[in-house]
């Protein structure tokens, strides 16, 4: 099929400061990184009051995102008070890079209001599950309007599993024209998608330019699954941002097993310790930003990790692979 959508292909693309190998594909515990050093693709450091996050730069422009991203279920079904009270604490801490979408429930209508004062000042992305032209447009303006904004910073494609659906959405009629006239419209600045699946999130690549992926790149799953590996590798050779999801994911919940975060349909890292290690090995890849999960206590967990930031060393890469023995992955689904 003739891509309707032709990419240029840029085979001197180099992002700043990384070096990865992926001559041996079956080695996760190597294709990780050979990472040295901290990273410099900005170097900036942002401080609000007395935190400080380190900002990377997002892709082909010049825009720099907080490392640690606020995911907005972790507001849904809270009282408004609660959710502007947690987005103030975040917004201080340093975050500039809030991700919504309307399959969080009520989200978007806690985060619109609790957001609005920042609004000008951070980077909000929101997402659709639809595949339609019509009905992707029609989302967007309701989330515009439940957001309480006339822009967002990006539009993404929501959990794109299968060849099927990336198909639809980039054929005649697909969301993918909803995407580009919503950017030509002014209403969208960036357009990127999220993946549930290295197939889809690789083909997504090679048929639309899109400015950024996110994707789950966790510990586990990178190495008990050996799920992340190509998506990365595809981004780099493409020139897209990657957004990391699920950084502090540990293994599925088990059956009967008390459920201490509701929000979250996996079971997380066990503290604070942990989430420093998962957020780390997920920030030693050149990622972005990883968005957080699902409940603010695992957020501070992530921003108090993100202040003391640093890559992993060989050493401490193979330790990681070495925790993950035996741990059920969360993907591939």
């Amino acid at each position: 099929m003739e891509d309707r959508y032709p990419i240029p292909h840029n085979k001197d693309y180099e992002q700043q400061g990384y070096t990865f190998a992926f001559n041996r594909p079956t080695n996760y515990a190597y294709v990780w990184s050979v990472w040295k050093g901290r990273n410099t693709v900005s170097g900036k450091i942002v401080g609000v009051g007395e935190e400080m996050l380190e900002k990377r730069k997002y892709g082909r422009t010049d825009v720099e995102l907080s490392i640690v991203g606020f995911g907005g279920i972790i507001v849904m079904n809270e009282t408004p008070s609660s959710a502007r009270r947690t987005v103030s604490q975040a917004v201080k801490r340093g975050i500039n890079y809030f991700d919504v979408a309307p399959t969080y429930g009520n989200a978007e209508e806690r985060l619109g209001p609790a957001l609005e004062p920042y609004r000008d000042s951070v980077f909000l992305a929101c997402k659709t599950t639809m595949r339609t032209k019509e009905e992707a447009s029609k989302e967007l303006h309701r989330s515009l309007r439940l957001l309480r904004t006339d822009h967002f910073d990006l539009y993404q494609l929501h959990a794109v599993t299968t060849l099927e659906e990336v198909d639809q959405i980039v054929g005649e009629g697909g969301a993918i024209e909803a995407f580009v006239e919503a950017r030509e419209q002014g209403l969208v600045r960036h357009l990127g998608f999220s993946a549930h699946s290295e197939e889809a999130a690789v083909a997504l690549l090679d048929r639309f330019r899109f400015d950024s992926v996110l994707f789950p790149l966790n510990w586990v799953c990178w190495h008990q699954g050996g799920f992340g590996p190509k998506v990365v590798q595809k981004a780099k050779e493409k020139g897209v941002a990657i957004l990391a999801l699920k950084a502090l994911a540990k293994r599925k919940w088990r059956e009967g097993e008390e459920r201490k975060w509701p929000k979250c349909w996996y079971a997380p890292v066990d503290g604070p310790d942990e989430a420093s290690m998962a957020l780390r090995f997920t920030l030693s890849l050149p990622t972005t930003a990883a968005v957080s999960p699902s409940d603010a206590e695992l957020l501070w967990w992530a921003c108090d990790a993100a202040e003391q930031y640093a890559p992993l060393s060989d050493e401490e890469a193979r330790m990681v692979a070495e925790r993950s023995e035996g741990l059920e992955p969360i993907f591939p689904l």
